[in-house]
């Protein structure tokens, strides 16, 4: 992707790209901006373990799950065999990572309060072969792959390599080996099918009227199902919606006081626990209401 400095009404000029020397710029810059960019909170930098080094360690509070980020220049790594190395070594050294945890940020973490089926590892490089790409391009591999690049006039473009639709299951593959087993057995990449599994074909209807709606609120919204709901982000979470057998449960992703409902639909849940995100929560039983909803969620935006 060319970027481009718009020097007059008509008149462009190409933006050339001034790569990183060190593997630790990109490091520096991730770890310094780690919630921005990712949503992400930092426990370690540098983290040993078992005679292994892991970049970046973080913690995502959404998902409630460790995240190990490696950061990459040379593109002559296999990135599946070292990223299933990584999950099989935090997997079997469950304590150690919480005591991090513990220890670094001064907190009480338990090791109950950590979903570690939504441990994923996270490659960051200046470029990806197709090679890496295609065999990391399964739907639920615990593996994300994020460009990074730098530009003249301090300008950093970061893009998250996203899976094809038609991405198969790497289970098939993984079945034969034990230790790969294990990990895909104790790891679980959610998908909206997971969520409608089982449900009429009027929720599933239901459901997609809504999530179609939302997706074409604006640019670049993605859809990141989660264990619990189907998270619509863009930047940061803007709504989540959890497909319920007779209806949708809708949470918009603002905090209490900030919503501009004069209808009054949205229900206030600052005060009471719920697997959404944000302040407030709507049960939604049809398409009625759809345009004034759609009205709400772009407020997060």
């Amino acid at each position: 992707m060319n970027l481009y400095n718009l020097k007059s009404k008509a008149a462009i000029s190409i933006l050339k790209e001034k790569p990183f020397k060190l593997e630790r710029e990109i490091q520096t810059l991730f770890e310094s901006n780690l919630n921005e960019l990712m949503n992400l909170q930092l426990v370690k930098s540098e983290f040993s373990i078992k005679n292994k080094r892991i970049d970046t360690l973080a913690y995502d509070k959404q998902s409630k799950a460790f995240i190990i980020i490696e950061y990459k220049r040379s593109k002559n790594i296999s990135v599946v065999d070292q990223g299933f190395t990584y999950l099989s070594l935090m997997l079997e050294n469950k304590a150690d990572f919480i005591v991090e945890y513990n220890e670094t940020l001064k907190s009480s973490l338990q090791r109950t309060d950590v979903d570690w089926s939504q441990t994923r590892v996270v490659f960051v490089s200046t470029g990806f072969t197709e090679n890496q790409k295609t065999a990391t391009n399964f739907k639920d591999i615990a593996i994300e792959l994020w460009e990074v690049k730098r530009y003249e006039n301090n300008l950093i473009s970061i893009n998250q390599i996203k899976k094809s639709k038609s991405a198969e299951s790497i289970k098939p593959i993984t079945s034969s080996n034990t230790e790969l087993d294990a990990v895909t057995r104790e790891i679980k990449v959610y998908t909206e099918e997971d969520h409608t599994a089982n449900k009429s074909d009027d929720i599933i209807e239901l459901y997609e009227t809504f999530r179609d709606a939302i997706v074409n609120l604006s640019d670049d919204i993605e859809i990141e199902p989660k264990k619990l709901y189907i998270a619509f982000k863009k930047n940061k979470n803007i709504a989540d919606i959890v497909v319920l057998k007779k209806g949708l449960k809708l949470f918009i992703n603002l905090t209490k006081g900030t919503l501009d409902d004069p209808k009054m639909l949205m229900r206030d849940v600052s005060n009471t626990g719920h697997w959404g995100n944000g302040d407030y929560e709507l049960v939604i039983k049809n398409t009625d209401d759809l345009e004034y909803l759609m009205s709400l969620i772009k407020q997060a935006i």
